[in-house]
């Protein structure tokens, strides 16, 4: 009903009244005052001044019919034309059709305003259908990482009500579904601070703190993880000063941390550097793990991937995203060199001041 409403609120005809009432005034007025000028210098005889004004008067009628008629088709091609297009679009839009585009029929820098607006309707359109296409691909990707940890949940949980299942069964199968409200939590976890990080409802509290000795304090946190792979660490670590959020930073230092124990074989190795330059702090994660394809290492940041499918089941595909976002948020950089069977490494560089 409203599309409708708003058709006919835009559709005119050629000829308007209004239109014509209009320029009908405007040009009497015009021609009277120059009549008035005109014949207030000739001595003309009444009867002629008469018959010029009638004839006059027709003519002013036949100009405005005229120009009412042209403004008529004038304002059909160049208003309502594209006004009806850029309504049909929207309304298009809003039902959920992101493929919609309109037809740019000119160049924007020699268009009107009209072909701005359709210039930042497409794009518009288009960022859309690039959000709906991730939006998409986000709630399958976390609808199938969240029904993976539940099934495992699930099937454990039925076993465990077999009443002559074994002690050690009963202990196996209750440690492997508290693994998975683990994986569980994590991810919720995880969803949640990517989303934060994302719509920027977290700040940076920026405060200067000691890189090195936060980077000391992370690598004690997973002293156990490390340990428990009989992994040697290489430690080259300076004391660098930086103005960052080290809540922000902890993300990302963990992540990479744990990701480098994750993916290197027992007995491997994990070093990990930072240096200062003039400008930045350059922290280096290597590993001596599976290493990665130039495939996966171009799309390691991205949500839910996972470039090993063998070791997914450690993890969500979340970390690296988050890694990035943080880094995004405070100004630095980040890149990986990896190559498979070799290892990967991860170099981090952070402004020393903001």
């Amino acid at each position: 009903m409203s599309e409708g409403f708003n058709k006919r609120k835009i559709g005119r005809s050629l000829f308007s009244l209004r239109r014509y009432i209009i320029f009908f005034l405007l040009i009497a007025f015009v021609v009277t005052v120059c009549f008035l000028l005109f014949f207030n210098f000739l001595d003309i005889r009444e009867e002629d001044v008469h018959n010029a004004a009638i004839l006059t008067f027709g003519n002013v009628l036949l100009l405005s019919f005229l120009g009412a008629t042209f403004d008529g088709i004038r304002h059909k091609y160049t208003v309502e034309k594209p006004v009806r297009q850029i309504l049909d679009a929207t309304q298009r839009l809003t039902r959920g059709d992101f493929s919609v585009r309109i037809e740019q029929p000119r160049d924007v820098r020699r268009g009107n305003e009209f072909d701005v607006i359709i210039a930042d309707f497409n794009k518009m359109a288009e960022e859309l259908s690039g959000i709906e296409t991730l939006r998409t691909d986000f709630i399958s990707s976390v609808s199938h990482e969240l029904k993976t940890p539940l099934a495992v949940m699930q099937n454990y949980a039925t076993m465990l009500q077999a009443l002559d299942l074994p002690e050690e069964k009963r202990v196996e199968y209750a440690r492997s579904i508290a693994e998975g409200s683990r994986r569980l939590s994590e991810l919720i976890t995880n969803i949640l601070r990517l989303n934060k990080l994302e719509n920027q409802t977290i700040f940076p509290d920026v405060v200067r703190h000691n890189l090195g000795e936060q980077l000391r304090e992370c690598i004690l946190a997973v002293e156990d993880l490390w340990e428990a792979k009989n992994l040697e660490l290489e430690i080259d670590i300076d004391d660098v000063m930086v103005e960052a959020d080290a809540e922000l930073l902890t993300i990302v230092w963990n992540n990479l941390l744990s990701n480098a124990i994750k993916f290197t074989d027992k007995g491997g190795t994990i070093g990990i550097t930072v240096k200062e330059n003039e400008q930045w702090a350059i922290v280096s994660i290597r590993d001596t793990g599976c290493g990665m394809s130039v495939e996966t290492g171009q799309r390691i940041f991205e949500k839910f991937y996972q470039g090993d499918s063998s070791r997914s089941s450690q993890g969500n595909g979340l970390g690296l995203a988050l890694v990035k976002r943080v880094i995004d948020i405070v100004g630095g950089e980040i890149s990986v060199q990896s190559a498979l069977g070799v290892g990967s490494t991860f170099t981090v560089r952070l402004p020393k001041s903001v």
